[in-house]
């Protein structure tokens, strides 16, 4: 299905795209016991600290991130490596509440931000016609790294000190990444495209678009608002799992038994996604990718039967399957990929904003009184009206063909 350098980008891209678990949430939420124990501060002081932290990360990514566009890409994922390194060796080093939020900077800007924002750039940039299919491949670094580490990492915590492990993770970081970054992008360039025979595919004589450009485009606004549904509903949910559970009555380990359907239809949905977006293209897609979210909130308000739960977080599994993948390829379509790299800075940033905005809007919500029903009615409406105007603009979103 590959050849030999489109082969390299796609194993770069699941590499790096595993890598960036460790500055994701579920990844950093398993050392979550240990760090207040260390500093003796509450679930709401860590919550607080990772919202902030987070928030401040999408800000620098705006910036950093666009010069992927002018930097030879080996060199890039280099200082990106270095930079995920000392992370996770300053992570070990947390003593205070203040080194706590410049760890978790740290960790969300490197890990979360640019580890995935390397991985996913250079293959949009790389790939054409073959665009969907190479993007679902790259996302299965982190969807094994979502199977493989918490069960490992729980084990190592019966073992070694949290601390341990984290100076062991930098380790791994700067003596593996940079070796098989240089083995497996030697030969690319920002110029490097896919080889393909379709003389119909013009991918190249799309506009290519600027960032000041994209944020003069009202589509970018609309198609932005339905990516961002899924990150901060998904997040407040995951991160307020424990309310859902008291607010329903479920037993204690239903939502976690729960995350089996999440992870299995968001695998097998992300595998077809990318198949689908080549044949029909993501503008085509894109319409449906909220679709199973909605349902999911419809199933949260009007349903209570522990056997829901597992609808529930499989439909926002679905959902989460095309997002990885549209997430990238979309842009690429309408805008190009010459300045891709700072349009995704931008984009990917946005996401890691609205991670934090789940965070806090649910929390805010729960405060005031909301039942988890009418937090889910929040959610419905959103999804609805951003549901709504993409379909109104939706045979407007095709390239400008030059």
């Amino acid at each position: 299905m590959f050849k030999s350098l489109s082969l390299k980008v796609i194993i770069f891209g699941f590499i790096f795209t595993f890598f960036s678990s460790f500055g994701q949430s579920f990844f950093l939420g398993l050392f979550n016991s240990s760090i207040r124990n260390e500093l003796s501060i509450t679930h709401g002081q860590f919550g607080s600290i990772y919202a902030s932290a987070t928030l401040l990360s999408s800000f620098f990514l705006i910036w950093v991130g666009k010069k992927i566009d002018d930097v030879n890409i080996f060199k890039f994922a280099f200082l990106v490596t270095l930079l995920l390194s000392f992370s996770c060796f300053f992570f070990s080093k947390i003593s205070s509440v203040t080194i706590l939020f410049l760890a978790i900077f740290l960790m969300r800007f490197s890990g979360q931000g640019m580890m995935s924002h390397t991985a996913t750039t250079t293959i949009s940039r790389y790939f054409s016609k073959s665009r969907g299919k190479a993007l679902s491949t790259g996302w299965f670094g982190l969807s094994s790294a979502e199977f493989i580490l918490p069960v490992l990492i729980i084990y190592l915590l019966t073992i070694y000190n949290w601390k341990n492990i984290w100076m062991s993770i930098s380790a791994l970081v700067i003596i593996f990444l940079p070796i098989i970054s240089y083995i497996l992008l030697k030969n690319l360039n920002l110029d490097s495209r896919e080889i393909t025979n379709d003389k119909n595919y013009k991918d190249e004589n799309i506009k290519q678009w600027k960032r000041i450009e994209v944020l003069k485009d009202y589509r970018f606004y609309i198609i932005g608002a339905n990516m961002l549904a899924m990150p901060w509903i998904a997040t407040g949910v995951f991160v307020y799992q424990s309310f859902i559970l008291e607010s329903k009555n479920w037993g204690p380990y239903i939502i976690a038994q729960s995350f089996m359907a999440y992870s299995i239809l968001s695998v097998i949905t992300l595998f077809f996604s990318g198949f689908l977006i080549d044949k029909f293209t993501s503008r085509k897609i894109l319409i449906y990718m909220n679709i199973p979210l909605l349902l999911a909130a419809i199933i949260l308000i009007y349903f209570k039967s522990p056997i829901s739960s597992f609808i529930f977080l499989g439909l926002i599994g679905i959902s989460n399957g095309f997002a990885n993948v549209l997430g990238s390829s979309t842009w690429a379509e309408i805008y190009g990929v010459k300045y891709i790299g700072s349009i995704k800075a931008l984009t990917t940033a946005l996401m890691v904003f609205a991670t934090a905005f789940g965070t806090a809007l649910f929390g805010v919500l729960i405060d005031y009184g909301f039942s988890i029903e009418q937090i889910a009615l929040v959610s419905v409406t959103y999804i609805s009206i951003s549901l709504i105007s993409l379909f109104v603009i939706r045979k407007k979103l095709n390239p400008i063909i030059l």
